[in-house]
């Protein structure tokens, strides 16, 4: 089905939650000079520095009587700047900020400071919001499954209009959920469609590295194979197109993205000039040699509404992305250009200026058309730009440790700590804390054995400090410390996943619903799940995976079709078939069994 009214029971939803939403502790306080001040609590640390963006890294400062450690810096801008605690050496999220940075790498928190008058494009304001949708779709491409998130506008669910769509990827090590959490690609969105300044359009959030899925190894020729675009354009694109109102013709298609997703948009997006007719490249450039692109200068300007550049001169790629205009110019290629000298270089506060201008040119020919009729040549070269080099990426990237490392069900997690005395790995399938073994170069591990086909939250304690593994890119959404997320379930292309659908509230609040891919989908009978004290709406997805289990049970015919309403814990008002509340187990494995037990009694 291509609409799910969820408008029904809106009412009934934002009744039940309106009381249920915790605002967390917080560790950061944002001063009325525009300073922040960090708060970090560990008593057991030896020394703690604050790394965020808007300063870089410095000590903090302990009291001896309370173990905080805090640190005043700035004044800053008001934006969204990533930050961690380093506690003796290792890097930490703070533990008493529900805000985080999905990667596969590093592990952020964000701090966000308002603006004192105007409120910033990105910021949660009093307008109609859309949905964002969670899907996963099988990839003929790369053998499994894959995610993408999906963006709906406020009027998509109550109209029959179909809407262009636009791809848009985000960057290195990235995960599918930056241009959400991080990039705010819905809110600042919703703002633009409110001012009337930007059209109704569907935004498609791809997973950039869908390699780091595939579960058979690379072999021969297959490993030049651009495996981004196989998946875009021969299973993301069709599945899109299958289950949303879409307009599917190359005047109402847009790609683009930032750094590495940049690239991959651009990629994409030239060499398939049959599908997408708008393309943006933000912090990002790409080869020079796509064939039947570059020497066909008229052909390409024809097939291209917008061609569109943006880039920081104090970026680390401002050379590489300036040279890429250049050349551009010299083939006679229309490209819009934009610098910005005050945003921190390659950093997601270019990326969310830059999406807000663009949005306003997507779809929009007269926009578009009057934008490519005033571009300018690039700016001229001064001889030093910052280039892109391989010394520069081995810095930024580093060689990652593989953790956790799976092997049938034996898993093998590693951590790097140089300067830690003791390790512990702890967990769900775990009745009691794992010692690690150290090699000679400070990397840690341990290996668990004959774990069931379940999903585990597991964690590292360095030194009484508790630490999620960086190498992985899934996270618990507890509300303290997020712990890291094992999956050791297995999937095939025999179940079509339904969407787990997010919806905000005036307030900004969000919860979730999953109703499953059955017809009167509007007439099913309800059951929530409610989020612990110290868990949040988020979990019964990511953790219980509670969609998944609602989809199989449903497709093998042992449960009937209902629907799952996905809450913040607290009071819940309503009519419901059941309430399962997470605090009332004690693992997740739990839960998911009590779920299965209720699914099979509906």
């Amino acid at each position: 089905m291509k609409r799910h009214f969820y408008f029904a029971f809106a009412a009934l939803l934002f009744g039940a939650c309106s009381q249920s939403v915790q605002t967390a502790p917080q560790s950061t306080v944002v001063n009325a000079d525009g300073t922040v001040t960090f708060n970090y609590r560990n008593d057991k640390a030896k020394q703690v520095q604050v790394d965020v963006q808007f300063a870089g890294r410095h000590a903090m400062v302990k009291d001896s009587a309370t173990g905080l450690w805090s640190l005043t810096l700035g004044p800053a801008a008001p934006d969204m700047y990533p930050y961690c605690f380093v506690v003796d050496g290792v890097s930490v999220m703070d533990p008493e900020n529900q805000q985080w940075f999905p990667n596969e790498g590093f592990k952020n928190s964000i701090l966000d400071i308002p603006a004192k008058n105007a409120p910033l494009i990105h910021s949660i304001q009093n307008v109609p919001h859309g949905n964002v949708e969670y899907i996963s779709y099988y990839s003929e491409s790369i053998g499994t499954y894959n995610n993408a998130i999906v963006y709906l506008p406020p009027k998509y669910n109550q109209s029959a209009d179909s809407y262009p769509v636009f791809y848009l990827i985000s960057g290195t090590t990235d995960t599918e959920e930056v241009y959400y959490k991080v990039g705010r690609m819905n809110f600042i969105l919703d703002n633009l469609i409110a001012q009337g300044a930007a059209k109704e359009m569907i935004v498609v959030l791809p997973y950039g590295n869908p390699m780091k899925l595939m579960k058979q190894p690379m072999q021969g020729a297959s490993m030049f194979r651009d495996f981004f675009t196989a998946d875009l354009v021969g299973d993301l694109m069709p599945y899109v197109e299958s289950h949303y109102c879409t307009i599917n013709d190359r005047d109402h298609r847009a790609i683009g993205g930032f750094s590495r997703g940049g690239n991959q948009g651009l990629a994409a997006g030239l060499t398939n000039l049959d599908k997408f007719s708008y393309l943006c490249s933000y912090s990002s450039f790409t080869s020079t040699a796509l064939p039947n692109v570059y020497d066909n200068a008229a052909e390409t300007n024809d097939k291209l509404h917008l061609f569109w550049s943006g880039v920081g001169t104090d970026d680390f790629l401002f050379g590489n992305a300036r040279d890429y205009t250049e050349f551009l110019d010299q083939k006679g290629i229309r490209c819009v250009k934009e610098y910005t000298h005050d945003k921190f270089g390659h950093t997601w506060m270019n990326a969310k200026y830059f999406l807000d201008i663009t949005y306003r040119l997507l779809f929009n020919e007269e926009a578009s058309a009057k934008a490519m009729a005033n571009a300018q040549p690039t700016m001229a070269k001064t001889g030093e730009e910052q280039q892109f080099t391989p010394g520069v990426m081995a810095r930024l990237f580093p060689r990652p440790i593989l953790s956790p490392e799976i092997n049938g069900a034996n898993v093998t997690f590693r951590i790097k700590a140089e300067n830690a005395e003791n390790v512990q790995l702890v967990g769900e399938m775990l009745s009691q804390p794992m010692n690690m073994e150290r090699d000679s170069v400070g990397v840690w591990s341990a290996t668990v054995t004959g774990l069931a086909a379940e999903v585990y939250c597991y964690n590292f304690v360095v030194d009484g400090t508790q630490v999620a593994d960086a190498q992985n890119m899934y996270l618990a959404p507890d509300n303290g410390f997020k712990r890291s997320i094992l999956d050791l379930t297995s999937t095939d292309n025999r179940y079509n996943y339904s969407p787990v659908c997010y919806q905000v509230k005036a307030d900004g609040s969000t919860f979730a619903t999953v109703v499953p891919n059955v017809e009167n989908s509007s007439e099913l009978p309800a059951v929530a799940l409610v989020a612990g004290a110290n868990d949040t709406f988020e979990s019964w997805f990511k953790i219980a995976q509670a969609n998944k289990i609602l989809d199989e049970m449903v497709a093998d015919g042992k449960c009937k079709p209902c629907e799952l309403r996905l809450l913040p814990s607290g009071k819940v008002d309503g009519k419901f078939k059941a309430v399962l509340n997470s605090a009332d187990y004690k693992t997740w494995a739990e839960a998911r069994a009590a779920l299965v037990s209720v699914l099979e009694k509906l």
